[in-house]
């Protein structure tokens, strides 16, 4: 019974009279700081060698036993006390003194626990005995850490980046109080700032209550005057600065936390963040920068060659394999895939802002000069880098914003000579440069933005030219015109006529459709129907080169059913793609069609056509280059795409060409020069064999037809593949 008396009686003195005894510790251990200042005569002793952090660590650990004592929401004594006489505010004033050596590491270690362990909603107004609003105070810690980066308290500054980034995104209208620190960054006295009855900028007087957190003013800040973004050290600055950190791990850290903010989802946070930061200055001009660092000498052969970069892999650009300039390469393309995985991530606001800054710098500002200019080296290092970018970037916004940059917003057909938009027009006539390096990075700049999902791409290369359907003559002539064109045909001439490898002989006349329809006019008849047509269409390309071009039967490894693989591969990728586009099943009623002027293909198709037709006289790797982007627009599941290039019986326009017309126009040209090369065949194998690395390589004469000959079985083998696969992907049910 004594024992049990003396408990309750321990009890009583310890519920009675807690928090004399925890704020007599309290001050204590805040005196013992302070007095050490007064006591000490060695500056260089460390500061985890005094018992400042002791004391700090025990001035933490009362504040959260407090804080467990005392009812929810309400504060204790000795927070008030910290409150009440500036703790932080000379705490971060020592810190940024760097006295004793060492100090800033304690402070922002001890201001991090503190706002992560003490449950009070610190950073925001409430009903406590002196209410002051914090966040100008941390504003000289973020201050501090970012003049200091590379000190040795990056770890500790990217821990209390990180808490202060955790009690935004569960309150964002903190944003405005954490970006703000108008008092401590323009000087002036430190004020408690408060929107309140007492009016934008007064001091709240002592012991009267805050009322609710603040919300965010339509389009200002909780300062009377909108401000400018601000570049004086803050939370983002602070986040931009830690991420370009040597340390990995800080690095990493940093860059998590800004797109831990900007995803916020309130949008008048985002709001404030784009219009009260310099959060899109910042971020681009760091991407110009390392742009701007690459060396002038880096090979665009290794620009094109370098893996898509991850900003989260902490790999060594320079190791093994690596070549000049790779480490600057991998830094940009690392810090653009940082950014697009930022803009993906962010509110709507927040990405459209960060996209037209990226724009607006780099695109506008850097890029476009040099696809302009006169200079060969500058074009094919610009374009290379372009294609890069291309490559890399996923985000939607910032893929809108680079299609519209490179292509323009035009989507009405195009004009013979006509260019509304300089850029497009230059790097489409890039494709047909007299310099093949040039067209082969071109073209490979247009290959990549055809695998893009970006809708604008295909209609503004090719589709809005192909809308009317101008290139399908409207009716099949009248017998008495065909006699007035052809006035004595015998019927050798009549079987040609008939023939689908000499339509773009005959033009005027086309194809009757009424014994080969169209391939498009397919889709709502029977299987059996489409599917013999569509054999047609297959052996129609496979039977187009002839036997005395062909060596793909002689070598092994050259077996059809790989082409039709890949070609499936590639056309449900299309089809992936263009799912959420809206186009049509099948092609428009002519009679809904009305062009308003002469069918043109436009000017993409044009050089594309153009180079089809110097296949047998322009290098290898180019011909491979110009047969797999026409192999991709193929692909695309847009009916009158698919007509336009896999349809050999198509009636065009009298002086229109397609793509079949022009592979008969260069099989007509091959036919001519096989007659005058001794042993054509033979040299053929060897050449193929050669280029499948069977046998060495020798340099042979006419060994540019030779290969230009073998991509062009290839590109016929991948036509009838590709049309193969679509008709049943396509086709009806």
């Amino acid at each position: 019974m004594l024992s049990r008396l003396g408990a309750l009686l321990q009890q009583a003195v310890e519920a009675r009279e807690p928090s004399v005894d925890l704020l007599e510790a309290f001050t204590e251990h805040w005196k013992g700081i302070t007095g050490y200042y007064l006591e000490a005569t060695d500056e260089s002793t460390p500061a985890k060698e005094t018992d400042i952090p002791w004391r700090l660590k025990q001035m933490l650990d009362i504040l959260v036993y407090e804080e467990k004592q005392r009812p929810a929401g309400e504060a204790g004594p000795c927070l008030e006390y910290l409150l009440q006489h500036k703790i932080l505010e000379t705490l971060s004033t020592l810190g940024k003194a760097e006295y004793p050596p060492g100090m800033r590491q304690q402070v922002l270690l001890f201001f991090s626990r503190v706002l992560g362990q003490v449950q009070h909603p610190l950073l925001h107004y409430l009903n406590v005995h002196r209410p002051v609003q914090l966040p100008t105070r941390p504003q000289k810690l973020l201050q501090l850490g970012s003049d200091a980066l590379g000190s040795g308290t990056e770890k500790e500054e990217v821990q209390f980046a990180a808490v202060l980034c955790t009690k935004i995104k569960q309150d964002p209208a903190l944003l405005t109080y954490i970006l703000e620190g108008k008092s401590l960054l323009n000087g002036k006295s430190p004020k408690v700032l408060l929107v309140g009855p007492e009016g934008e900028g007064g001091e709240h007087p002592q012991g009267a209550a805050a009322g609710v957190p603040p919300a965010f003013p339509a389009g200002s800040s909780p300062a009377a005057e909108p401000s400018p973004p601000r570049r004086e050290s803050n939370l983002i600055t602070s986040l931009l600065g830690l991420s370009k950190s040597q340390k990995s791990r800080v690095a990493l850290k940093a860059r998590e936390n800004l797109l831990f903010l900007v995803g916020l989802a309130q949008e008048a946070a985002a709001a404030y963040l784009v219009q009260h930061s310099a959060l899109c200055q910042l971020v681009t001009e760091h991407l110009c920068d390392l742009y701007g660092a690459m060396p002038a000498c880096t090979d665009p052969a290794d620009i094109l060659a370098l893996e898509r970069a991850s900003w989260r892999s902490q790999g060594d650009a320079g190791g093994d394999g690596a070549f000049p300039g790779k480490e600057s390469l991998v830094a940009f393309f690392s810090w653009l895939d940082y950014l697009d995985e930022l803009v993906t991530g962010a509110h709507p606001v927040v990405a459209d802002a960060v996209t037209e800054a990226v724009c607006e710098k780099l695109f506008r500002g850097i890029l476009q000069p040099q696809l302009l200019q006169m200079s060969e080296l500058t074009i094919l290092t610009a374009t290379a880098m372009l294609t890069g970018i291309v490559r890399q970037i996923r985000a939607p916004a910032l893929l809108r914003g680079l299609v519209l940059f490179l292509l323009g917003p035009e989507r009405q057909p195009e004009a013979p000579g006509a260019c509304p938009h300089l850029l497009r027009a230059q790097l489409i006539e890039h494709c047909n440069h007299l310099s093949d390096e040039i067209s082969l990075a071109s073209l490979q700049l247009f290959d990549e933005l055809l695998r893009k999902p970006d809708e604008h791409v295909a209609y503004s290369l090719v589709l809005r030219n192909l809308e009317a359907r101008g290139y399908v003559q409207r009716g099949p002539p009248a017998p008495e015109e065909r006699g007035s064109h052809e006035p004595e045909l015998d019927e050798d001439a009549l079987e040609l006529e008939e023939d689908p490898y000499f339509t773009d002989g005959f033009p005027d006349s086309g194809f009757q459709p009424a014994e080969k329809p169209p391939l498009a006019s397919l889709r709502g008849s029977s299987r059996s129907d489409g599917q013999g047509h569509m054999n047609e269409v297959v052996s129609s390309f496979l039977c187009l080169v002839p036997e005395e071009a062909k060596t793909s039967s002689c070598v092994e490894e050259a077996g059809y059913d790989t082409y039709v693989h890949d070609a499936l591969g590639m056309v449900q990728a299309c089809r992936t793609n263009a799912a959420a586009w809206g186009w049509p099943p099948a092609p428009r009623p002519l009679d809904a069609c009305q062009p308003e002027a002469a069918f043109y293909e436009g000017h993409f198709l044009k050089v594309l056509f153009d180079r089809m037709t110097q296949i047998l006289d322009q290098p290898y790797s180019l011909n491979l280059q110009v047969t797999s982007v026409l192999s991709r627009l193929a692909a695309f599941p847009h009916p009158h795409l698919h007509e336009y290039l896999l349809d050999p019986y198509l009636n065009l326009t009298p002086g229109c060409r397609s793509l079949f017309s022009v592979l008969v126009r260069v099989m007509g040209e091959l036919m001519q020069r096989i007659q005058r090369v001794p042993q054509f065949r033979a040299k053929l194998l060897l050449v193929r064999r050669q280029l499948m690395g069977l046998v060495p390589g020798e340099q042979l004469d006419h060994g540019m037809l030779f290969k230009g000959v073998v991509v062009l079985e290839e590109f016929c083998k991948e036509l009838a593949a590709i049309a193969l696969v679509k008709v049943p992907l396509e086709g009806p049910a």
